[in-house]
């Protein structure tokens, strides 16, 4: 993902209630569904890639903590990986 909507949220709500507030508001901004979301690995219990939502949630050191970056996953990253 190279463009996305930087979220902040660094209320004491849980993880998947601020993806989700996130996630309602880029639908709602940018008329789309977002499939992708980049936080903090001291956010993630296991500090590994998960689903939450609908939404794949990786963790990214690049992320300060209390924020979310969420967007739509770029599918040339995709194709790459595999």
């Amino acid at each position: 993902m190279h463009t996305g909507l930087l979220w902040f949220d660094n209320s004491q709500t849980k993880l998947v209630m601020k993806i989700q507030n996130a996630a309602d508001y880029y639908c709602k901004k940018y008329g789309r569904n977002p499939t992708l979301c980049l936080v903090h690995p001291s956010l993630l219990e296991n500090e590994k890639a998960t689903d939450i939502s609908g939404l794949t949630v990786r963790p990214y050191h690049m992320v300060l903590p209390g924020h979310i970056w969420i967007g739509i996953e770029d599918t040339a990253e995709v194709e790459a990986a595999k």
